[in-house]
């Protein structure tokens, strides 16, 4: 049976004049309601690890956000940072809480794992981490590693190296520990340990004090509550913290592999919406109590609350008679802190260039584009109406006084350091 609309006088008419109405509104337009703007996937599984810095994506989770931009949000906690890679790479998870050095490290083929494309069009918090030393260096070290080198090279002397741990090879634990070993003028060795004045080994961030207790190690690098958590215990005390070595350092992120931020463009906006009301939420000071509260959860971090919000308020007892306000605590929103900065990407490629991670130069400014995706950031921030600061190409002076221009000879940067293992 012909159901078509009889071709009337009438009829002609009506769609002229509909035809009329709508070419006056927005693209996409449709009958009686705008374009389904919604989520391409609206069941996202998010994934963390048991860090402070999970804090964004637990709240927005907790206080649905990403309801509220339609997402079902499930959050997932990993057990290590390559088992939450390996989740992201392979779908079981959507988007997660990382390392920034691992997507840098998964889009290039680096760490040992396949060549996984993948992308950060946020930056989760800033500053925050700690170097904690073994209670048998209390004392003898405070904040300034020239002061460590003694006891490595009398350790290396009686074939014993002295241990330190990270949390993933090219993230960022690892490069600060490396960062701050060197300055002080001892060598962390290449990607694969040669050269190497200490052993330097991989700590899932939840075992760190349990192995430090138990003389497994002289040192840590790594996120909180877990610094805090060795002071509380007395397993040891905090030599410096990460904002010390550099102020205002990027730190996590939420990462998407390529594929998925392709296929999902309006899923992965609608999560850095979620993601920036969760982080204004959390600078608020008056909210950190109630902040601690909730991600100090068994499901999340499994820590006692008071563990986790000292350093939120910036109070450091550092566990050695040490004790200060520190101004520089972990942020999340503030000081254009989500913008996903490219010169980020691009030192993070000079420390893997001068740890031997790759062997040659490395393509600075065509990684940190591929990765770096401020422009996702922009057109999500774009859409809620919040005015960020924007990129930022001005140099970076790190503790050891050496500064970083991320519009100067990257290699020649890269190279300058007179502890490095430089291949190719």
């Amino acid at each position: 049976m012909n159901t078509a609309t009889p071709l009337t006088r009438r009829n002609i008419l009506r769609q002229a004049g509909l035809g009329a109405l709508l070419s006056g509104l927005p693209s996409g337009w449709v009958g009686s309601a705008y374009a389904d703007d919604s989520p391409e996937t609206a069941d996202i599984k998010l994934g963390i690890i048991a860090l402070t810095d999970c804090s964004p994506i637990v709240i927005a989770h907790e206080k649905g956000l990403f309801k509220k931009y339609g997402i079902n949000s499930t959050v997932s906690k990993g057990a290590s940072w390559a088992a939450i890679r390996d989740s992201l790479s392979n779908g079981d998870i959507h988007a997660t809480h990382m390392l920034l050095g691992m997507p840098i490290a998964s889009s290039m083929g680096l760490g040992g794992a396949p060549k996984k494309p993948m992308v950060v069009p946020w930056i989760m918090n800033r500053n925050g981490q700690a170097i904690t030393l073994a209670n048998s260096l209390k004392g003898k070290v405070t904040d300034d590693p020239k002061a460590l080198k003694p006891f490595v090279e009398d350790a290396k002397a009686k074939g014993t190296p002295m241990t330190f741990a990270m949390t993933f090879p090219p993230g960022t634990h690892a490069m600060w520990i490396r960062y701050y070993l060197a300055a002080g003028g001892i060598n962390p060795g290449d990607a694969a340990g040669a050269g190497a004045d200490v052993s330097l080994i991989t700590v899932p961030p939840p075992q760190m004090a349990a192995n430090m207790k138990v003389g497994k190690m002289d040192g840590f690098c790594v996120g909180e509550p877990w610094n805090a958590k060795c002071i509380a215990e007395d397993i040891g005390f905090t030599s410096i913290t990460t904002q010390a070595i550099w102020k205002d350092h990027p730190e996590k992120v939420c990462a998407f592999t390529e594929e998925f931020t392709a296929k999902n463009p309006k899923t992965v906006k609608a999560v850095l919406k979620a993601l920036h009301e969760a982080s204004v939420w959390l600078d608020k000071m008056e909210n950190r109590a109630e902040q601690a509260n909730i991600v100090s959860a068994a499901t999340y971090i499994n820590c006692p609350p008071e563990t986790i919000l000292g350093r939120l308020e910036g109070k450091y007892l550092m566990g050695d008679g040490r004790k200060f306000k520190d101004p520089n605590y972990m942020i999340f929103s503030d000081r254009n802190c989500n913008y996903p900065q490219a010169k980020y990407a691009k030192w993070w490629l000079t420390q893997l260039r001068r740890w031997g991670f790759v062997e040659g130069a490395p393509d600075y400014e065509g990684v940190a584009k591929q990765v770096m995706r401020s422009d996702i950031y922009e057109e999500a921030m774009k859409e809620i109406g919040y005015a960020h600061a924007g990129a930022d190409t001005s140099a970076e002076t790190l503790f050891d006084g050496v500064k970083f221009d991320p519009t100067a000879d990257l290699e020649a940067y890269a190279a300058s350091f007179a502890v490095k293992t430089i291949k190719g």
